[in-house]
């Protein structure tokens, strides 16, 4: 407004000096134009007109001070940072905190100079790998073009699974990263596990209350960055139906599609969403709750000397300690924290052992259920201590098998029961056992999606499409076919599938077939691993057929990898190394580069898990 006023008065400056006075002034606090008005008139006290030079004006020469707000930055792969970053979004908002919010790949990494607090909400992908979104801001800062942040205050939280060796290792990056550059935490990061919500809320209001605090000090009474939201508003809600508030489905079909000699048991399972509102895109996830099985919640009971009906409180309810292991706490999967904890419960000596050496003690977690950890050795357990070697029940999350422009109102899962004998017991997965066994057609499910934009066909129909899926990894490449099919995409589709026989796995064999006749599919290989001597897995058929794979990516195929992470991705990826160096005449590094570049600009896309 003053500089208005001056341009309106006889001014001894210039339209043109005015105007960049302007330009300069929007820039700039209250705070820091109060300064700088005094900064001038002590000048034009001791100085003649036409006097001052860079040199003797450093408030000038000097990079100003950014405008204090709270930036928040997400790099997510399955939605659960995002969802995160966009809670600490809404609780900004209701504090009166002038918040923006950005997905790592919408962020320029140069901005962080134009910041003051910056929050990181970061999922880790793969083995300790950034998110797809994240890759270009996670190379820059790490690159010889990361500015020095001497001014930042920045916040990290990373979310993961400790099971895993690279345990929030993106989240650790980004910190190490903006540390290095001179940016100064305002808080310890947080590693969040797989049950993250509590621990993630308690830190939300603490990091929210430190930036308020720090807002308002570097701005006097904080007027120029804390807004005040009208009484009782409240953010729009999204949808209806969500991870907290789920469908309750009803499930129409869970069958058997594996044959009668296979050694697998795999479910096509269909829902129902009528009424629900819920949509989705090929690439999303439905996200699944589950009851624990009864008989195993009573079997770990009877192991640690527990009454079923002992009164627990969850949630601020009391609830029997069955009903609390069978709906809220995760009983199946164990964990390297759990084992640790039992061993010093319990003085179990091979447990110790186990906790010793983290690689030993991630492999027997990872094969070894909560039921027989603690039977390794007896221990009576008070309830308190039971549930606190246990994680809460989290849903888990399936890759959606069908198309909305194909089934309406329904929605398709493709479920691997996981099985196996423990001695004389049978052992299941959670899931897989309430969906494939333990439910009956027309029971509820509660269900939910779970937006996956890290995985979604191109946008151009014509845009040909190279699908690698083996196993149950061919559920979304289903949904991707019905949908090309009902969307009359003209673009090529090409599908490498594998599993063991082809007598007994060929999962949708029939409808692959009916694709293939009908042109929708224009070429299929396949390699089932025990159907020869030597075992063929689709890496291989990726690599018998790299000449054909290196055409499709130079007309501008995307490359889509669904199925294990563990293995068959790393071999996949091999794989297409060896096809960009060999085709493309590249060396290792640049295949490595090519393959990066293709990830960056969404032609290279995985699920895996």
């Amino acid at each position: 407004m003053l500089l208005k006023e001056l341009s309106a008065l006889a001014s001894p400056l210039n339209d043109q000096q005015i105007g960049q006075l302007q330009q300069a002034a929007a820039e700039l606090s209250p705070q820091q134009l109060a300064w700088i008005s005094g900064y001038f008139w002590g000048l034009s006290q001791t100085q003649g007109a036409g006097q001052v030079q860079p040199a003797q004006a450093p408030a000038l020469a000097t990079r100003s001070q950014p405008a204090g707000k709270l930036t928040i930055i997400y790099a997510s792969q399955t939605g659960n940072a995002k969802g995160v970053a966009e809670q600490l979004k809404q609780e900004a908002d209701a504090k009166g905190i002038k918040a923006e919010l950005y997905a790592a790949g919408d962020y320029k990494g140069k901005n962080l100079t134009k910041e003051t607090h910056v929050i990181i909400v970061a999922s880790t992908h793969g083995e300790g790998e950034a998110p797809d979104d994240a890759i270009e801001l996670h190379e820059f800062l790490q690159s010889k073009k990361a500015p020095k942040l001497p001014d930042l205050q920045y916040a990290v939280v990373g979310l993961g699974d400790s099971s895993y060796e690279f345990f929030c290792q993106t989240a650790k990056d980004f910190d190490a990263f903006l540390s290095k550059q001179g940016a100064t935490a305002f808080l310890p990061r947080l590693d969040c596990d797989v049950d993250y919500e509590s621990a993630a809320t308690a830190w939300r209001a603490k990091a929210l209350d430190k930036v308020e605090e720090a807002l308002k000090s570097e701005q006097g009474s904080g007027e120029a960055d804390v807004v005040q939201l009208p009484l009782g508003q409240a953010p729009a809600t999204v949808s209806a139906y969500s991870k907290k508030n789920p469908f309750p489905a009803a499930l129409l079909t869970s069958q058997k599609i594996t044959g009668r000699q296979s050694g697998k048991d795999v479910r096509h399972v269909e829902i129902d969403l009528e009424g629900s509102g819920l949509t989705y895109q090929p690439g999303d996830a439905l996200g699944v709750w589950y009851d624990n099985d009864p008989v195993l919640a009573e079997a770990i009971l009877a192991k640690v000397g527990l009454a079923a009906d002992e009164q627990v409180e969850v949630d601020g309810e009391s609830v029997a300690l069955r009903e609390a292991l069978i709906k809220h706490y995760e009983i199946t999967l164990s964990n390297p924290q759990l084992v640790t904890k039992y061993a010093a419960l319990s003085g179990s000596k091979k447990l110790a052992k186990l906790v010793e050496d983290k690689d030993k003690l991630r492999e027997y977690a990872a094969n070894t259920q909560v039921v027989d950890v603690l039977g390794e050795k007896k221990a009576a357990l008070s309830a308190d201590q039971l549930l606190g070697l246990l994680r809460r029940l989290t849903p888990r999350l399936y890759s959606i098998a069908s198309s909305q422009e194909e089934v309406g109102e329904e929605v398709h899962l493709t479920v691997g029961l996981v099985e196996y004998q423990k001695g004389e017991d049978i052992r299941q997965g959670g899931a897989s056992g309430y969906l494939a066994q333990r439910l009956e057609e027309g029971d509820s499910v509660r269900v939910f999606v779970e937006p996956n934009n890290h995985f979604k066909l191109p946008e151009d129909g014509a845009t040909p499409v190279i699908m690698v899926g083996p196993g149950t990894g061919i559920a979304p490449f289903r949904a991707f076919v019905q949908e090309r099919d009902n969307c009359g995409a003209e673009g090529k589709n090409w599908l490498f599938f594998g599993d063991r026989t082809f007598t007994e796995d060929f999962l949708y064999q029939v409808e692959w077939q009916k694709y293939l006749k009908s042109g929708v599919v224009d070429r299929i290989d396949v390699a089932f691993s025990r159907d020869q001597a030597e075992k063929v897995y689709v890496q291989h058929r990726l690599l018998e057929h790299a000449a054909e794979v290196w055409q499709w990516l130079q007309e501008g195929a995307h490359l889509y990898v669904c199925g294990d992470a563990t293995r068959m991705a790393k071999d996949v990826h091999d794989a297409l190394l060896t096809i960009v160096e060999q085709q493309g005449k590249q060396s290792r590094d640049q295949a490595e580069q090519y393959l990066s570049e293709l990830r960056k600009s969404k032609r290279y896309q995985k699920d895996v898990y």
